[in-house]
């Protein structure tokens, strides 16, 4: 799924202060939206339903106690990745829990899975990550998550020219709109996806 950007350079409504100022619904929308990328990591290292299930919940306990220590003080510093490395210990928790209980009764799955999971803080670890991959999942989680929110000639509109590519003056004529019209309900759908990202240059990082 490839979709073209508007140029818009609006920036986030600050995702992360209303989470810090305990807002729920904030809190929701990120779990909504990165939730699905936890799973997404979770199945790469090879965890079974219950195990992904026990994973992220302990992983968004951790984001929730400890949020305030995520720092964006460079430009490559990203919520993506810091919570990419809260995940990866997680996951090598729970497999080496699950790996003493294994030893007591004889199993070996939960170490086979714990040798899976790279060391967060080596360098094949790094090379082992697929951003491009990892951004599509928010991307997609993302667009699930906001379309029930316009209505459906404004869903159209933004589809229609910005995944499937057809030149504005066509869509407006598919769908009796102006061209003026199909680029505001474009940029509108835009402004929102990016609202979604803790870090909106993520969402822009995709449709370069």
């Amino acid at each position: 799924m490839t979709v073209s950007g508007t140029g818009d350079d609006s920036t986030s409504t600050g995702l992360l202060d209303a989470v810090r100022a305990a807002d729920p619904a904030a809190w929701e929308r990120l779990v909504d939206l990165y939730g699905r990328l936890v799973l997404f990591w979770c199945r790469r290292a090879g965890l079974g339903e219950s195990d992904r299930s026990d994973v992220v919940q302990e992983v968004f306990r951790t984001v929730y106690c400890r949020l305030e220590t995520f720092r964006k003080d460079r430009p490559e510093d990203s919520f993506r990745a810091w919570l990419r490395t809260v995940t990866r210990h997680k996951i090598i928790d729970h497999c080496r829990s699950e790996g003493r209980h294994a030893a007591a009764d004889g199993g070996s799955e939960a170490v086979r899975q714990l040798q899976q999971v790279a060391d967060p803080d080596s360098a094949e670890s790094e090379a082992g990550d697929d951003p491009s991959a990892e951004r599509m999942v928010l991307l997609s989680r993302a667009l699930e998550l906001v379309r029930g929110e316009f209505e459906p000639r404004t869903w159209q509109a933004f589809w229609r020219t910005a995944a499937d590519g057809v030149p504005t003056h066509v869509v407006a004529e598919e769908l009796g709109m102006s061209d003026v019209a199909i680029r505001k309900a474009r940029s509108r759908v835009f402004r929102r996806l990016r609202d979604c990202f803790v870090d909106p240059d993520e969402l822009d990082a995709m449709l370069d």
